[in-house]
Order: C-alpha cells, then structure tokens, then sequence
C-alpha cells in the first residue's frame, strides 16, 4: 500500500467482482429512489442515504455483507459511516454508478 492510496477513489467495478463472490452479501444502493428508478445495478437494493436509519427492518443481520454504491461514491461513503454507527459490522463503499461498466436496468 503507498502513502497516497487513500486518495484512491473505491473501484465500482472491482467492488462488484467482490459482491458477486461474497455468499450472502447485499448490494445497496443509497441515491433516491428517482436515480434509482432511472437506473441502477441489476440485483441491488435501494435504501435512499436519506432513509438509512431503516437498513435494520429490510436487513437485520447486523453481519450481513454490505456493498454500497451511489452516484460518485459521497453518499456511499457516508452510508458506510452511518451503516456501521447501527452496528454493521461488515461494509463496503465501492463507490459510484458512474464508474461502471456494465448494463443497469430501469424501473
């Protein structure tokens, strides 16, 4: 690791090859339901950063593997932060939806 690594911004793309090989794991996308609904990753779920004090009723295990995107990785970081204020003790921030290569799917 080199002194300037935490200047890095999360790899979306390598954060989704690690949410796909994580048994169990939640991909969560926390921007409005409107960004959502115009596009997002096929399999996530989405918890708005503005709602996220409600994690606990759609995923109560407190261990469950936590993947969490946004738009650029700003409200994915906070969501990370908040996320682990409620207890959860294994979260991911991989960043933004801008950086991905793949198809979303629209709602």
């Amino acid at each position: 690791m080199g002194f300037f690594d935490f200047l890095k911004a999360p790899d979306m793309n390598e954060g989704l090859k690690r949410f796909s090989a994580t048994p169990g794991a939640v991909l969560l996308d926390v921007r409005t339901r409107s960004e959502y609904a115009g596009g997002h990753i096929p399999g996530s779920r989405n918890i708005p950063l503005q709602e996220i004090q409600k994690a606990p009723s759609a995923i109560p295990r407190k261990d469950t593997p936590l993947f969490v995107y946004c738009q650029s990785g700003g409200r994915s970081k906070q969501a990370v932060s908040l996320l682990q204020k409620q207890g959860y003790t294994n979260v991911t921030n991989i960043g933004g939806i801008s950086s991905y290569q793949g198809k979303v799917v629209r709602k």
